[in-house]
C-alpha cells in the first residue's frame, strides 16, 4: 500500500509528514480511521434493522423514560415539564388557606384568583364585611411576605381586597320611566 492510499482520520488533524512518522504510527491512524468507518457502517445497518422490525427504543435491563413511575413523580415531572410550578404552588395556597391566614381571618376572607402575569402577581380575595376586609388591608403587607416565603421570592406582590357585593337593587311599582334606581337622583 502507498502513502497516498492510506485512510486519514475523519474528524482529527492530519498526521504528522511521512518523514517524522514511523510505521507504528500510520498503522495506527489506519486503523483509527478503519474503525469509525466500521461504526458508522455499524450503525446504520442498526437503523435500518430497527425500521424493518417496527422500529423504536426496545425494554431493556436499564432504566429508562418508558419505566412506569408513581403517581406523585409523574405529577411533579408534568408541572415541571409545561413550567406550572407558581400556578401549582398558588393553588396549594389556596387549598392552605386557614393554615396560612389563620381560621379566624380564613373564615371571613376567601382568595378568589391569581393573577400571574409578571407584572401583576396579584392575589384577589374577597371579604364578607368591610370591617374583615379593612383588617386584611392592614394585614396585607405580612401576609405577602408569608405567602413569598411559602411560595418563593416575587410569587405575590400584591393582594387586593375586595368588600362584600352589594346587594341587587329592586325597582319598586313606583318608579320613573327612564330610571337607573335609587342612585340616579344624586348624580
Amino acid at each position: 500500500m502507498s502513502e497516498e492510499q492510506l485512510p486519514q482520520p475523519v474528524d482529527k488533524p492530519a498526521a504528522p509528514s511521512v518523514a517524522e512518522s514511523s510505521g507504528v504510527d500510520l498503522a495506527r491512524v489506519a486503523l483509527r480511521a478503519a474503525k469509525e468507518q466500521a461504526k458508522a457502517r455499524g450503525a446504520a445497518a442498526q437503523q435500518k434493522k430497527q425500521a424493518r422490525r417496527g422500529g423504536g427504543l426496545r425494554s431493556g435491563a436499564r432504566a429508562d423514560g418508558r419505566d412506569p413511575m408513581a403517581l406523585g413523580a409523574a405529577i411533579n415531572r408534568l408541572i415541571t415539564e409545561r413550567g406550572w410550578e407558581t400556578p401549582a404552588a398558588v393553588g396549594g395556597v389556596m387549598g392552605r388557606w386557614p393554615q396560612i391566614v389563620g381560621e379566624d381571618l380564613a373564615k371571613h376572607c376567601v382568595p378568589l384568583k391569581y393573577d400571574e402575569e409578571p407584572d401583576a402577581r396579584v392575589l384577589t380575595v374577597q371579604c364578607d364585611s368591610t370591617a374583615w376586609a379593612t383588617q386584611l388591608r392592614l394585614l396585607a403587607p405580612r401576609l405577602v411576605a408569608r405567602l413569598n416565603e411559602d411560595l418563593g421570592h416575587g410569587t405575590v406582590r400584591v393582594i387586593k381586597v375586595l368588600g362584600p357585593g352589594a346587594p341587587r337593587r329592586g325597582y319598586g311599582p313606583l318608579r320613573a320611566p327612564g330610571s337607573v334606581g335609587p342612585g340616579d337622583t344624586y348624580g
